[in-house]
């Protein structure tokens, strides 16, 4: 009888651990979205650091985390207000979306696609890679 409630209680936990839909995190925007389906592009972090000035970066991180290191020129809006502010982003240029891993920005991709932004950007590695390869960081 133990073994099976432990059994059962692993098995909750790790369904705990899985990936969720967000609705609370992206006022909804990703139910339903179907993750197969994306038109946004996965780019290097080197790709990023060549893109030049007529490009907007998108830390979707918190604001300790982006206090604590950024790319020069990001702005941030944590992905908790993302799909609320969506409509201060620019539509004429391309969005690069950065997190500390790479995965926020690929839910934060997800919600501009949604959200009708045409140039979308996940940046993979995020922060870790980019600081990792040696690129320069604001603080």
């Amino acid at each position: 009888m133990i073994r099976l409630s432990l059994l059962i209680l692993a098995v909750l936990l790790l369904a705990g651990c899985g990936p969720g839909n967000y609705q609370g995190a992206t006022g909804g925007a990703l139910v339903g979205a179907s993750r197969e389906t994306r038109n946004y592009q996965n780019v290097s972090v080197h790709e990023l650091a060549g893109a030049g000035e007529n490009r907007l970066v998108l830390d979707v991180r918190e604001p300790w985390e982006f206090a604590a290191g950024h790319v020069p020129g990001a702005i941030l809006v944590p992905l908790g207000q993302l799909a609320a502010r969506v409509g201060e982003l620019p539509q004429d240029k391309p969005l690069y979306v950065i997190c500390r891993s790479g995965n926020r920005s690929v839910t934060a991709s997800q919600i501009l696609v949604a959200a009708g932004k045409r140039d979308v950007r996940n940046v993979e590695g995020g922060m870790i890679a980019w600081q990792g390869a040696g690129l320069p960081v604001s603080r």
